[in-house]
């Protein structure tokens, strides 16, 4: 897959980062886990581009969430840099998870750890950890209790000291991230069989 950069016109040092995104969607083979090409927020940085991204198993869905990229020569405020990546993931956990107020320090670490084990350069990073844990009544046909954990987070890219930028090393931290909210293994680790 080619991803597409809004609009199609950029510095000649973005459009070389945005090839290490494309390779890097081409490499993000997990079971379970599917990514796309969505159209790019256009209103919020001179030059765009956007992947989505789902998580299977079993034949249903347990997390999605959303990568984008945006750049502008000129930098801004708060960015302490010129590309900066947004981040969305949203998943379901089990109740006693979503229950647990040590999961949102745990959420925000995965992204944390993702973005150092993948050596993914950056700088000022933020974002929020929210647990929501729903219960259904009256009509509503499954009683049970849900659990879902989202974390939307921004970074900015850093430029290795040669000035290359690789955004397949961030795209793949938020894969791990996206993966790891799923209650999947770390790449290169065999889950346990369930009895």
């Amino acid at each position: 897959m080619t991803v597409q950069l809004e609009p199609p016109s950029a510095p000649e040092t973005f459009r070389a980062a945005l090839a290490t995104l494309t390779a890097a969607v081409d490499k993000a083979t997990r079971p379970g886990l599917v990514l796309h090409e969505v159209p790019a927020p256009r209103k919020l940085a001179p030059y765009s581009a956007a992947i989505a991204a789902e998580v299977s198993r079993g034949g249903d869905e347990v997390a999605s969430g959303r990568f984008v990229v945006l750049h502008d020569p000129a930098g801004q405020d708060g960015w302490r840099g010129d590309t900066r990546i947004v981040a969305f993931v949203s998943a379901d956990v089990e109740s006693e998870m979503g229950a647990d107020p040590a999961l949102a320090q745990v959420g925000w670490s995965w992204l944390t750890e993702s973005l150092t084990d993948r050596g993914a350069l950056h700088t000022a990073a933020g974002g929020t950890v929210t647990r929501t844990l729903s219960s259904r009544f009256g009509s509503l046909e499954e009683p049970d209790e849900t659990s879902e954990v989202e974390i939307r987070a921004s970074w900015t890219a850093l430029p290795a000291e040669d000035q290359t930028l690789d955004l397949g090393q961030h795209l793949h931290a938020w894969c791990d991230l996206l993966c790891a909210t799923a209650g999947m293994p770390p790449p290169g680790v065999a889950a346990l069989p369930t009895r």
